[in-house]
Protein backbone atom coordinates (compact mmCIF):
# COMPACT_ATOMS: atom_id res chain seq x y z
CA UNK A 1 0.00 0.00 0.00
CA UNK A 2 1.61 3.24 -1.12
CA UNK A 3 1.75 5.98 1.48
CA UNK A 4 -0.14 9.23 1.01
CA UNK A 5 2.40 12.01 1.43
CA UNK A 6 2.19 15.77 1.60
CA UNK A 7 4.22 15.96 -1.60
CA UNK A 8 1.58 13.87 -3.39
CA UNK A 9 -1.22 16.14 -2.17
CA UNK A 10 0.74 19.19 -3.33
CA UNK A 11 1.26 17.56 -6.71
CA UNK A 12 -2.49 16.99 -6.98
CA UNK A 13 -3.04 20.60 -5.93
CA UNK A 14 -0.77 21.82 -8.70
CA UNK A 15 -2.84 19.95 -11.27
CA UNK A 16 -6.08 21.26 -9.80
CA UNK A 17 -4.75 24.83 -10.10
CA UNK A 18 -4.26 24.32 -13.82
CA UNK A 19 -7.75 22.93 -14.42
CA UNK A 20 -10.29 24.44 -12.04
CA UNK A 21 -9.86 28.25 -12.24
CA UNK A 22 -10.33 28.35 -16.04
CA UNK A 23 -13.22 25.88 -15.84
CA UNK A 24 -15.22 27.99 -13.40
CA UNK A 25 -15.31 30.79 -15.98
CA UNK A 26 -16.65 28.55 -18.75
CA UNK A 27 -20.29 28.55 -19.81
CA UNK A 28 -20.64 24.98 -18.52
CA UNK A 29 -19.38 25.71 -14.99
CA UNK A 30 -22.83 26.19 -13.48
CA UNK A 31 -24.37 23.23 -15.29
CA UNK A 32 -26.04 20.88 -12.82
CA UNK A 33 -25.06 17.29 -13.59
CA UNK A 34 -27.28 15.73 -10.94
CA UNK A 35 -27.03 15.18 -7.21
CA UNK A 36 -24.00 13.92 -5.35
CA UNK A 37 -23.95 11.25 -2.66
CA UNK A 38 -24.55 13.91 -0.01
CA UNK A 39 -27.75 15.03 -1.75
CA UNK A 40 -26.52 18.41 -2.96
CA UNK A 41 -26.39 19.57 -6.56
CA UNK A 42 -23.29 18.47 -8.44
CA UNK A 43 -21.84 21.09 -10.77
CA UNK A 44 -19.36 20.33 -13.52
CA UNK A 45 -16.57 21.92 -11.50
CA UNK A 46 -17.28 19.53 -8.58
CA UNK A 47 -17.14 16.47 -10.77
CA UNK A 48 -13.99 17.47 -12.62
CA UNK A 49 -12.12 18.21 -9.38
CA UNK A 50 -13.22 14.96 -7.77
CA UNK A 51 -12.31 12.86 -10.79
CA UNK A 52 -8.86 14.44 -10.95
CA UNK A 53 -8.14 13.85 -7.25
CA UNK A 54 -9.33 10.24 -7.26
CA UNK A 55 -7.57 9.38 -10.54
CA UNK A 56 -4.27 10.75 -9.20
CA UNK A 57 -4.59 8.69 -6.02
CA UNK A 58 -5.26 5.59 -8.10
CA UNK A 59 -2.37 6.35 -10.45
CA UNK A 60 0.04 6.60 -7.53
CA UNK A 61 -1.07 3.23 -6.20
CA UNK A 62 -2.79 4.55 -3.11
CA UNK A 63 -5.04 2.03 -1.39
CA UNK A 64 -7.79 3.92 0.39
CA UNK A 65 -11.41 4.30 1.32
CA UNK A 66 -12.59 7.54 -0.25
CA UNK A 67 -15.24 9.65 1.48
CA UNK A 68 -16.21 12.39 -0.95
CA UNK A 69 -19.11 14.79 -1.35
CA UNK A 70 -20.04 13.66 -4.85
CA UNK A 71 -18.84 10.06 -5.02
CA UNK A 72 -19.81 8.95 -1.54
CA UNK A 73 -17.82 6.21 0.21
CA UNK A 74 -15.85 3.89 -2.09
CA UNK A 75 -12.68 1.82 -1.96
CA UNK A 76 -9.81 2.21 -4.40
CA UNK A 77 -7.03 -0.35 -4.86
CA UNK A 78 -8.46 -2.51 -2.08
CA UNK A 79 -8.99 0.12 0.61
CA UNK A 80 -6.69 1.27 3.40
CA UNK A 81 -6.26 4.85 4.46
CA UNK A 82 -9.41 6.93 4.78
CA UNK A 83 -9.25 9.95 2.46
CA UNK A 84 -11.90 12.59 3.06
CA UNK A 85 -12.42 14.89 0.08
CA UNK A 86 -14.44 17.99 -0.59
CA UNK A 87 -13.63 18.42 -4.30
CA UNK A 88 -14.91 22.01 -4.35
CA UNK A 89 -15.76 23.54 -0.99
CA UNK A 90 -17.80 26.61 -1.86
CA UNK A 91 -19.25 25.24 -5.11
CA UNK A 92 -22.01 27.83 -5.16
CA UNK A 93 -19.43 30.58 -4.81
CA UNK A 94 -17.41 29.09 -7.66
CA UNK A 95 -20.26 28.89 -10.16
CA UNK A 96 -21.88 32.22 -9.32
CA UNK A 97 -18.70 34.27 -9.53
CA UNK A 98 -17.95 34.77 -5.83
CA UNK A 99 -14.15 34.37 -5.65
CA UNK A 100 -13.85 32.20 -2.55
CA UNK A 101 -13.68 28.42 -2.87
CA UNK A 102 -11.18 25.64 -2.35
CA UNK A 103 -10.43 21.94 -2.52
CA UNK A 104 -9.92 20.04 0.72
CA UNK A 105 -8.25 16.64 1.21
CA UNK A 106 -7.70 14.97 4.58
CA UNK A 107 -6.13 11.61 5.40
CA UNK A 108 -6.94 9.45 8.43
CA UNK A 109 -5.60 6.16 9.74
CA UNK A 110 -9.09 4.86 10.47
CA UNK A 111 -12.65 6.15 10.49
CA UNK A 112 -12.54 8.55 13.45
CA UNK A 113 -11.75 12.25 13.63
CA UNK A 114 -8.92 11.71 16.14
CA UNK A 115 -7.12 9.52 13.59
CA UNK A 116 -6.57 12.38 11.12
CA UNK A 117 -2.89 12.58 10.21
CA UNK A 118 -2.62 14.84 7.14
CA UNK A 119 -4.61 17.58 5.48
CA UNK A 120 -4.29 19.89 2.49
CA UNK A 121 -6.48 22.84 1.50
CA UNK A 122 -6.03 24.83 -1.71
CA UNK A 123 -7.50 28.33 -2.02
CA UNK A 124 -8.01 28.68 -5.77
CA UNK A 125 -8.30 32.44 -5.98
CA UNK A 126 -5.36 33.46 -3.79
CA UNK A 127 -3.31 30.39 -4.67
CA UNK A 128 -2.56 29.84 -0.98
CA UNK A 129 -1.86 26.27 0.10
CA UNK A 130 -2.56 25.19 3.66
CA UNK A 131 -1.37 21.90 5.08
CA UNK A 132 -0.95 20.11 8.38
CA UNK A 133 0.62 16.88 9.57
CA UNK A 134 -0.27 15.47 12.96
CA UNK A 135 2.29 16.57 15.52
CA UNK A 136 4.18 18.66 12.96
CA UNK A 137 2.18 21.89 12.95
CA UNK A 138 0.08 23.70 10.36
CA UNK A 139 1.41 25.82 7.51
CA UNK A 140 0.38 28.26 4.81
CA UNK A 141 2.79 28.39 1.88
CA UNK A 142 5.54 27.09 4.15
CA UNK A 143 4.96 29.57 6.99
CA UNK A 144 3.95 27.99 10.29
CA UNK A 145 0.52 29.02 11.52
CA UNK A 146 -0.54 29.98 15.01
CA UNK A 147 -4.10 30.79 15.93
CA UNK A 148 -5.00 33.97 17.81
CA UNK A 149 -3.65 33.90 21.37
CA UNK A 150 -5.66 36.62 23.14
CA UNK A 151 -9.31 36.34 24.18
CA UNK A 152 -10.71 39.24 22.16
CA UNK A 153 -13.41 37.96 19.78
CA UNK A 154 -12.50 39.97 16.71
CA UNK A 155 -14.05 38.08 13.79
CA UNK A 156 -16.64 35.30 13.93
CA UNK A 157 -17.18 33.25 10.78
CA UNK A 158 -20.37 31.24 10.47
CA UNK A 159 -22.33 28.97 8.16
CA UNK A 160 -26.08 28.49 7.97
CA UNK A 161 -28.39 25.99 6.30
CA UNK A 162 -31.66 27.75 7.17
CA UNK A 163 -30.60 31.36 7.82
CA UNK A 164 -33.80 32.51 9.53
CA UNK A 165 -33.50 29.73 12.10
CA UNK A 166 -29.74 29.27 12.37
CA UNK A 167 -28.79 32.91 12.80
CA UNK A 168 -31.18 33.26 15.73
CA UNK A 169 -29.48 30.26 17.35
CA UNK A 170 -26.00 31.83 17.16
CA UNK A 171 -26.91 35.50 17.54
CA UNK A 172 -25.52 35.77 21.12
CA UNK A 173 -22.12 34.65 19.82
CA UNK A 174 -22.26 36.92 16.78
CA UNK A 175 -23.06 39.81 19.11
CA UNK A 176 -19.73 39.35 20.91
CA UNK A 177 -17.70 39.93 17.76
CA UNK A 178 -16.29 43.10 16.25
CA UNK A 179 -17.13 41.70 12.81
CA UNK A 180 -18.96 38.67 11.40
CA UNK A 181 -18.66 36.98 8.03
CA UNK A 182 -20.49 34.15 6.23
CA UNK A 183 -18.06 33.00 3.53
CA UNK A 184 -19.54 29.73 2.29
CA UNK A 185 -16.43 27.52 2.39
CA UNK A 186 -15.90 25.67 5.68
CA UNK A 187 -12.36 24.44 5.02
CA UNK A 188 -11.24 28.01 4.37
CA UNK A 189 -13.18 29.27 7.40
CA UNK A 190 -11.20 26.87 9.58
CA UNK A 191 -7.95 27.76 7.82
CA UNK A 192 -8.62 31.43 8.57
CA UNK A 193 -9.12 30.66 12.27
CA UNK A 194 -5.92 28.59 12.22
CA UNK A 195 -4.00 31.48 10.66
CA UNK A 196 -5.25 34.09 13.13
CA UNK A 197 -7.34 35.93 10.53
CA UNK A 198 -10.53 34.99 12.41
CA UNK A 199 -11.28 34.08 16.02
CA UNK A 200 -14.24 31.68 15.89
CA UNK A 201 -16.14 29.57 13.36
CA UNK A 202 -19.60 28.21 14.11
CA UNK A 203 -22.08 26.10 12.17
CA UNK A 204 -25.29 25.48 14.16
CA UNK A 205 -26.62 22.90 11.68
CA UNK A 206 -25.59 19.24 11.26
CA UNK A 207 -22.70 18.84 8.84
CA UNK A 208 -20.62 16.09 7.21
CA UNK A 209 -17.00 15.05 7.62
CA UNK A 210 -15.84 16.21 4.19
CA UNK A 211 -16.89 19.75 5.11
CA UNK A 212 -14.50 20.09 8.04
CA UNK A 213 -11.90 17.29 8.05
CA UNK A 214 -9.18 19.20 6.18
CA UNK A 215 -9.66 22.39 8.13
CA UNK A 216 -10.00 20.65 11.49
CA UNK A 217 -6.45 19.29 11.49
CA UNK A 218 -5.12 22.69 10.39
CA UNK A 219 -6.87 24.33 13.33
CA UNK A 220 -5.75 21.82 15.95
CA UNK A 221 -2.14 21.89 14.78
CA UNK A 222 -2.22 25.71 14.94
CA UNK A 223 -3.37 25.63 18.57
CA UNK A 224 -7.13 25.91 18.13
CA UNK A 225 -10.06 24.08 19.71
CA UNK A 226 -12.76 22.08 17.88
CA UNK A 227 -15.87 20.63 19.54
CA UNK A 228 -19.54 20.31 18.86
CA UNK A 229 -21.71 23.32 19.64
CA UNK A 230 -22.33 22.00 23.17
CA UNK A 231 -18.63 21.62 23.93
CA UNK A 232 -18.43 17.85 23.48
CA UNK A 233 -15.23 16.37 22.10
CA UNK A 234 -15.30 15.53 18.39
CA UNK A 235 -12.52 12.92 18.41
CA UNK A 236 -14.74 9.84 18.28
CA UNK A 237 -16.98 11.18 15.51
CA UNK A 238 -16.85 8.89 12.48
CA UNK A 239 -15.48 10.06 9.15
CA UNK A 240 -18.35 8.81 7.01
CA UNK A 241 -21.13 10.26 4.88
CA UNK A 242 -23.43 10.48 7.90
CA UNK A 243 -24.38 13.87 9.28
CA UNK A 244 -22.47 14.91 12.39
CA UNK A 245 -23.25 17.40 15.18
CA UNK A 246 -23.12 21.19 14.73
CA UNK A 247 -19.59 22.50 15.21
CA UNK A 248 -17.76 25.24 17.06
CA UNK A 249 -14.11 26.03 16.36
CA UNK A 250 -12.08 28.64 18.22
CA UNK A 251 -8.59 30.08 18.23
CA UNK A 252 -7.89 29.09 21.84
CA UNK A 253 -9.43 27.61 24.98
CA UNK A 254 -10.44 30.92 26.59
CA UNK A 255 -12.27 32.13 23.49
CA UNK A 256 -13.92 28.73 23.10
CA UNK A 257 -15.31 28.86 26.63
CA UNK A 258 -16.66 32.37 26.02
CA UNK A 259 -18.31 31.21 22.80
CA UNK A 260 -19.84 28.16 24.48
CA UNK A 261 -21.27 30.25 27.31
CA UNK A 262 -22.91 32.64 24.87
CA UNK A 263 -24.52 29.78 22.96
CA UNK A 264 -25.72 28.04 26.12
CA UNK A 265 -27.30 31.26 27.36
CA UNK A 266 -29.52 31.19 24.27
CA UNK A 267 -31.07 27.86 25.24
Amino acid sequence: MNRITLSLLKEIGSKLKDVIPPLRLSKHASEVLGKGAAGDKTFEVDQVAEELIVSELKKHGVSATIVSEELGEVEINGGGYRVIIDPIDGSKNAVTGIPLFCSSIAVAEDNRVDSLVLSYVLNYISGDEYWAERGQGAYMNGKRLQSQQDNHIKVVLYETQVPGHDIRRILPLLSLANRTRCLGATALDLAFVASGAATVYVNPAPTRSFDYAGGLLLLKEAGGIFTDIDGNDYGKIELTMKKTPPILASANKDVHEMALRSLQDER
